[in-house]
């Protein structure tokens, strides 16, 4: 009675196990085309390719502003808030949307002084900042503009840098990509015959980071000082663009 007992468990146990090893989960069946990639960068010809493309930039975001400095938080807001009324204005009346002037720093600070004397600061007055970007989509009046503004803002103003870009950059990144893709090609061409194999078919391809460096032009913010005179001269250059592919080939 003990054996039998113990047989039927046993028995139970083990046509459960013969089960579970004759069924097939779809989608999971073993394919001798299918390669781990953990197990695939350690066969093959891996290589990297890279591509350029070069864009005349066709928007420019200026970022400048208004500083000022007075005895009351209210006087130097009002200094800073009459002076940024007229920059908002000559941007407008330069063809800058609306939309395209986004403020993007307002703050207001204490000015103080160390008094030896007393061992401790004191506030001699306030400061008030407030910083916008505009983007100008007409690249011919950059310079008009910064002239437009640094006249209406006076004393007050910054003008704390410029940066250059593309409004759609799509056609740029497809002749990167393309470049790059025959470049990592050609590596491997050349790869294999060095080590006198055939180049199969790619088996891995991944593309890496993509970038549009900006042009920065101007003072850093800490460094931000008034605009000098009118008739102020912008250079557009060029951006590059750059794409990464890295592909897997196999050896045939």
């Amino acid at each position: 009675m003990k054996r039998s007992r113990w047989l039927i468990p046993c028995l139970i146990v083990m046509l459960a196990l013969g089960a579970a090893g004759c069924t097939s989960i779809p989608g999971w069946e073993a394919s001798p085309d299918v390669v781990p990639v953990a197990q695939q960068q350690n066969t093959g010809i891996w290589v990297t390719g890279q591509g350029e493309a070069m864009a005349v930039p066709d928007i420019a975001e200026l970022r400048l502003g208004v500083e000022a400095r007075a005895d009351t938080v209210a006087e130097a807001q009002t200094q800073a808030s009459e002076a940024m009324d007229k920059v908002v204005v000559a941007l407008k009346d330069n063809g800058v949307a609306e939309k395209d002037i986004q403020t993007q720093r307002f703050s207001i600070y204490p000015v103080t002084r160390w008094i030896r004397e007393k061992d401790e600061e004191e506030i001699i007055g306030y400061r008030v900042t407030n910083i916008v970007v505009a983007k100008i989509r007409e690249m011919d009046k950059v310079g008009d503009i910064i002239d437009a503004v640094a006249e209406v803002g006076g004393d007050l103003t910054q003008i704390q840098g410029i940066s250059f870009s593309v409004d759609d950059p799509t056609p740029y990144y497809e002749e990167a990509r393309a470049k790059a893709v025959k470049d990592a090609k050609d590596k491997a061409l050349q790869l294999a015959d060095l080590a006198d194999v055939k180049l199969g078919k790619p088996t891995y391809i991944s593309e890496g980071a993509t970038y549009l460096p900006p042009v920065v032009r101007g003072l850093p913010e800490a460094e931000a000082v008034p605009m000098p005179a009118p008739e102020t001269p912008i250079s557009l250059g060029e951006l590059k663009i750059t794409v990464t592919i890295q592909i897997a080939y196999a050896i045939i």
